[in-house]
């Protein structure tokens, strides 16, 4: 029989007085409390029994104060011979589920029980101390379970270039009150001048490693320090699971590594800070950056010393501002917004002027309503917590975007640019030429990000060009032009063989447009299955990527180090080299913008480029030659061919136009095979 949860009702007489005699039980350790005092419990909504064949094996007896957001839990008691079953968690969830608009669960425990272990496995962290009225005056714990709602100071954003998480050695060095041996080199992360860029902050387990401090004076003074510090609360259930994923893959990449308590702590602060959504984690712990490269690739979490942090301050800020490899994972999820939930989303989302509040709520439900079909979607981060929204609708030739709001997030100019990108596809799919973005409020991270992508500002609205022609200067500014006259407005003139650059600029702010007569040059990048599938989800992967996002807008590829006449910016054709199978393979899956290419070794390399990609260290140290350097190739906005063009096929357009065609290694190609390529990858027919 399974066991059940009953909140207890004043009238339940038989469940009060059993839950009762198993207090009872345990006096020494819960303390005497008197019958009245269940009973009042139960009036209150405070008793939760824990049942199994009519008898209770376990309660949670907990106060709800009217002056406080928290739930105050006095007992959590679980029959000695039950334990074990997971009855006391059962408890705690009950009590979560039954009042989640509380911002926690506070208790106190005498710290002589020993019972840290259980509060922290049911996802509790220290939250001070206080000495007991007791005669021995023993100390007691206080504990707190935070239930995910955000504060006036989680909330706030930092002003700081970049927020980095430090493990308790490092918040020793910084705060403790005795000196420790090399402590230098963490104190410069507190040093004058790097007060506006760099901000610290703290997760669960450095406060739970602060509580386990012996000498009390230490213990209060570090635990006091903690105030200047930015407080990070990621679920806890996130992390147990992010935690699991990064034992495992450490057992694999170091199978001599002894699992112990010691590496579960340190893996702890990088699924912490992973799940808090920051990305630089500081140390000086010598097995803590041994994991580094388990860190990076499981969790996207860079484990640096504190000198790493003070030398290259600017590159650690843009891996953590922009990191469209974690849009390729899982924990990003999409869905339209369902009818009568458009109040819960004005918490969320920014709203001025007259467009506030129920105002903001009210313009949702319009676009419910109606004669147009308009699409409503959502996204939501790995805790549920909504992080853009966008809606749109084809109007004859115009794709309208009525809606367009990123939420706070560590990652909100990422998904800014790649919502920007996703339009813009949704927009050529469609048949559309141009893209209006009607909102009379768009966040500022997606406003500052669409001038970028050619957004002009008409009428008082972003509008774009969707010009969708690979052709000549004349045949491209021919469609641009006829566009722009719609929108009475004036359009780049476009002559041929304009210098690459301009071109590039010109094909970004029009895409998909390709203007062919230019100087901007063409390259064949022969490319491996395992990485076109990593990259482009071609081949399929057996556990597919999410469609949602699509391609991220940035990536590098690594390849060996030898020339072969690239130049930026560039036009890429992606050709997968080989298949999975036989008979697979060797076709041309799609085309990229090329922005920069950089030589040097795979360490530098990597530490330039680790927030772009799928490569890990060693990847990309696989892909240096004899002279021990390696090249990178950052790209972006890539275009996926509806219709891949098979090895045939590519050798017969190269033939056509009498062109010759190597596929050993990256080669320049004419942009007229480029432009046969594209055509017949879009080909309908």
């Amino acid at each position: 029989m399974a066991v059940k949860l009953v909140s207890v009702s004043p009238a339940q007489d038989e469940l009060i007085d059993k839950a009762v005699a198993l207090g009872d039980r345990y006096t020494k350790t819960l303390g005497l409390l008197t019958p009245p005092a269940y009973r009042k419990a139960a009036e209150d909504g405070g008793l939760l029994v824990a049942v199994e064949a009519d008898e209770v094996l376990g309660y949670a007896l907990f106060g709800l104060p009217k002056r406080s957001a928290r739930i105050r839990l006095a007992h959590l008691c679980v029959a000695e011979e039950q334990r074990g079953r997971g009855i006391a968690r059962q408890l705690v969830e009950g009590v979560k589920e039954r009042y989640p608009q509380r911002l926690g669960i506070k208790a106190k425990c005498r710290r002589d029980y020993n019972l840290s272990g259980m509060w922290r496995s049911l996802g509790f962290i220290p939250d001070g101390e206080v000495r007991g009225r007791g005669r021995d005056g023993e100390i007691l714990d206080g504990w707190w379970l935070d239930l995910g709602h955000p504060d006036l100071f989680t909330e706030m954003e930092s002003d700081a270039l970049l927020v980095v998480t430090v493990d308790h050695g490092v918040f020793a060095d910084l705060r403790g009150l005795a000196d420790t041996a090399d402590a230098e080199e963490s104190r410069a992360l507190e040093a004058g001048w790097m007060a506006d860029l760099v901000e610290l902050a703290y997760t669960p387990q450095l406060v739970h490693e602060i509580r386990d401090l012996p000498d009390t004076a230490e213990r209060q003074h570090q635990r006091a320090a903690l105030t200047g510090l930015r407080k990070l609360s990621p679920a806890s259930a996130a992390v147990d699971e992010r935690s699991r994923e990064l034992l495992q893959a450490a057992a694999q990449a170091m199978p001599a590594l002894t699992v112990d308590a010691g590496l579960r702590v340190r893996l702890r602060y990088v699924a912490e800070t992973s799940c808090a959504g920051l990305q630089v984690l500081a140390t000086r712990d010598p097995l803590l950056s041994r994991l580094a490269d388990v860190a990076w690739e499981v969790a996207r979490v860079r484990v640096v010393s504190p000198s790493t942090v003070t030398l290259h301050v600017d590159e650690l800020r843009q891996a953590q501002v922009y990191r469209p490899a974690d849009l390729m994972g899982t924990e990003f999820r999409s869905g339209e917004v369902a009818p009568g939930a458009e109040d819960e989303l004005v918490a969320f989302f920014h709203q001025s002027g007259g467009d506030d509040g129920s105002a903001f709520a009210e313009r949702l439900r319009s676009l419910n309503e109606g004669a147009v079909a308009w699409r409503r979607e959502l996204l939501r981060d790995g805790q549920g917590r909504p992080v853009a929204l966008y809606a749109w609708a084809l109007d004859g030739r115009t794709l309208v975007v009525p809606v367009l709001r990123t939420a706070g997030h560590p990652l909100e100019q990422t998904l800014a640019r790649q919502l920007l990108f996703l339009i813009k596809r949704l927009g050529r799919d469609s048949g559309a030429e141009i893209i209006r973005i009607s909102d009379p409020h768009p966040s500022e991270a997606a406003r500052s990000a669409a001038s970028d992508d050619g957004f002009f500002e008409h009428d008082g609205r972003l509008v774009a060009l969707l010009v969708n022609v690979c052709g000549t200067a004349a045949e491209v500014e021919a469609v641009a032009g006829g566009l722009a006259r719609e929108l009475i407005v004036d359009t780049t003139e476009l002559r041929p063989g304009m210098p690459a650059e301009v071109a590039a600029v010109v094909e970004r702010a029009w895409w998909p447009a390709k203007v062919i007569d230019s100087k901007l040059p063409s390259f064949l990048v022969p490319i491996k299955p395992r990485w076109s599938s990593e990259l482009f989800n071609v081949p399929a992967m057996l556990i597919p990527r999410s469609d949602v996002l699509g391609i991220s807008r940035e990536h590098v590829y690594y390849r060996s180090s030898g020339r072969r006449g690239e130049s930026v910016p560039a036009r890429l054709l992606w050709y997968v080299s080989e298949g999975n199978s036989p008979g697979e393979g060797q076709m041309v899956v799609g085309s990229s913008r090329l922005d920069e290419v950089l030589i040097d070794t795979p360490d530098t390399l990597f530490s330039k480029f680790e927030h772009l990609g799928v490569y890990g260290r060693a990847e990309v140290q696989e892909a240096a030659d004899a002279s021990g350097r390696a090249m990178a190739l950052r790209f972006s906005d890539t275009e996926i061919f509806p219709k891949p063009v098979a090895l045939r096929r590519l050798t017969s357009l190269a033939k056509e136009l009498g062109l010759p065609l190597s596929l050993i290694s990256l080669s320049k190609i004419s942009n007229e095979l480029f432009q046969a390529v594209y055509q017949e990858g879009h080909r309908t027919t």
